[in-house]
């Protein structure tokens, strides 16, 4: 089962053949009676050094998991000199993505931070994920996804993740521990645009997601096409006093804002406007939509009111470096079939098309995400010109050395290509959630290894100078 191409196949084939599926999901979400109550996160200045450090976990079943682990136990070796002396590097991120299979380490750190990396292995990695759910080749799957949209509901797979991992913990538990903010990404497969776990989304649709399981979250985003039927979030309408969001009324104005940001801005629009119509949003694998997990962080931008946002202003005031990093845990092309004239069969050729238009999504995403964090760079830079050596002390403490312009951020991609020796085994590594011990052991080697490998943190590296460099952290 090889990226779950088989059912990923039947069900290509179902729709081309005009056959529709209706989903048994109850849905995950509550109400909430006023938007006021929604809760959030709120970063504030007491927790915070010169050093933002932001990470975007991909795609890719317990590959991505294991090598996003990978990336976490390397930055948790170093050690950044800060107000009160050196620090984990792992103390320092705060914000984190994830997506399908990187949407499990990124919520399960969000939730333990990195006193949890030491038992992610046994407690995910080393297990059989699989067996919260049926991936069976039968003539009774086939017919499940002829009549129910896919092979398994979400009666199991959600109950599997807290028994073994989230402990029936909610979006509540994230609020309370402030940072990192954590954004776990599905896809809202009739409107085809991200749909993401956070305040602002369920502010739109008056739901709670402070009451909303971080299983059901993460299940919702690793639903892969066929293997699981569509995931329904309730919308209630517009009765508890919620706007529109800035950033969704800006991109419906502006035709020449960017294409995902208007789509999903259009999409919120008509879910707000007919709430009898969109009543149940159906979210599948986050991969489909946005497998770099990078989007989140562009609405979080694109909602901005002043250059520091999404930092408050004493992060704005405070922060020297970014260090943002997407982990891309993507393979590269696998197959004989261009050996030959014969055109690939069935399952290769689904596989093929669902890794094209996945990646090119993908890729395109990431371009457009490089240029909002070109652009807010520059925007920070900008607010902090305009603040007074008065405000400058209140937001820093004290305006002693202030150069406003005095901000970088270092932005990259971290992926197979970054471990050379290795890279034709990693990209033999199958896309599913079970693996054996010495491939789990591989990808996370290889995750570390990539991180200190890769250019853009070569490049933080050195924007740290020998005063404040990262250090092996003891």
């Amino acid at each position: 089962m090889k990226r779950f191409r088989l059912t990923i196949a039947v069900t290509a084939a179902l729709t081309l053949a005009g056959c529709g599926g209706s989903s048994v999901n109850a849905p995950i979400n509550p109400a909430i009676a006023d938007v006021n109550a929604q809760e959030g996160w709120a970063l504030g200045g007491s927790d915070f050094d010169e050093t933002v450090i932001g990470l975007a976990f991909s795609g890719g079943g317990m590959r991505a998991a294991a090598f996003s682990h990978g990336v976490l136990s390397g930055l948790d070796r170093q050690a950044l000199n800060g107000r009160n002396g050196p620090r984990p590097m792992t103390e320092t991120v705060d914000f984190i993505a994830g997506v399908s299979g990187g949407s499990v380490p990124a919520a399960y750190f969000g939730l333990h931070g990195r006193q949890g990396l030491a038992d992610f292995p046994a407690r995910f990695l080393y297990r059989n994920a699989e067996e919260g759910f049926d991936t069976r080749v039968s003539l009774g799957n086939v017919l499940k996804i002829l009549g129910d949209g896919g092979v398994n509901d979400n009666s199991r797979f959600p109950k599997w993740l807290d028994d073994n991992l989230f402990g029936g913990a909610t979006y509540a538990d994230l609020f309370r521990r402030k940072k990192p903010i954590v954004w776990i990404s599905a896809s809202d497969i009739y409107n085809r645009v991200p749909f993401t776990f956070e305040p602002l989304t369920f502010n739109a649709i008056c739901s709670d997601l402070g009451r909303t399981r971080i299983s059901e979250a993460v299940a919702a985003s690793a639903a892969v096409p066929g293997v699981f039927s569509p995931i329904n979030v309730e919308n209630f309408g517009t009765s508890c006093n919620s706007r529109m969001p800035g950033w969704m009324t800006r991109a419906i104005n502006d035709r020449r804002a960017p294409a995902m940001q208007r789509a999903s801005a259009l999409a919120m629009q008509r879910i707000r406007t007919d709430p009898e119509r969109f009543k149940y949003l159906k979210l599948l694998d986050g991969g489909l939509t946005d497998n770099f997990g990078v989007q989140p962080l562009t609405v979080m931008r694109e909602n901005r009111t002043r250059g520091h946002v999404p930092l408050t202003e004493e992060q704005g005031a405070r922060i020297r470096r970014m260090l943002f990093l997407v982990i891309d845990s993507g393979r590269g092309p696998a197959g004989d079939w261009t050996r030959s004239l014969a055109s690939p069969g069935a399952f290769d050729l689904a596989g093929a098309v669902t890794d094209a238009a996945i990646d090119a999504g993908a890729y395109k995403g990431y371009d457009s995400f490089l240029a909002v964090m070109n652009e807010w760079e520059e925007d920070l830079r900008k607010w902090r010109c305009t603040l007074s050596s008065g405000q400058v002390a209140r937001l820093r403490g004290s305006a002693a050395g202030w150069n406003c312009r005095d901000v970088k951020f270092f932005v990259g991609r971290v992926s197979f290509d970054d471990v050379s020796g290795d890279r034709a085994r990693l990209d033999a590594v199958p896309t599913r959630f079970q693996l054996d011990r010495a491939t789990v052991d591989l990808l996370v080697s290889s995750g570390e290894t990539a991180l200190f490998a890769s250019p853009t943190w070569r490049d933080f590296q050195r924007s740290l100078g020998a005063r404040g460099a990262a250090v092996a952290a003891r």
